[in-house]
């Protein structure tokens, strides 16, 4: 079964850290490009961070650069999204996503994407 599962969200203050986990099981993620996703209450779903197939390029959202980090383990299978100095409007459900191209993912294009983890909440907040 094609599938992922993300992990590691929960409630924290400002200025913390994170790590969200995104688990692939049925397929092999180094073929794949990754994505994070989040869609924040009453907005649209937006592109967070990702990282191409091809060359390992990662790209980030200018809301995130320089506090959110992507990264793979391509021996557990598993993608990161390492996020610190967490602030308020960080608050929503975060989404792992793969595609199988290795061309430029910046335009997080949502149907490019071919396989999607359920979401974990990620709440920040004093």
């Amino acid at each position: 079964q094609v599938q992922l599962v993300e992990s590691g969200g929960g409630l924290v203050q400002p200025g913390e850290s994170l790590i969200l986990s995104c688990a692939a099981s049925g397929f092999a993620l180094d073929d794949y490009t990754i994505a994070w996703f989040r869609r924040a209450p009453g907005k649209e779903r937006e592109g967070v961070s990702c990282v191409s197939s091809v060359g390992g390029t990662a790209h980030y959202a200018d809301s995130v650069k320089g506090r959110f980090t992507i990264s793979r383990d391509n021996a557990d299978n598993t993608a990161y999204l390492h996020m610190s100095s967490l602030k308020p409007e960080d608050t929503a459900v975060y989404y792992c996503a793969a595609g199988r191209f290795g061309y430029d993912c910046s335009g997080y294009v949502p149907d490019e994407y071919t396989t999607w983890g359920q979401g974990t909440q990620v709440t920040v907040s004093s």
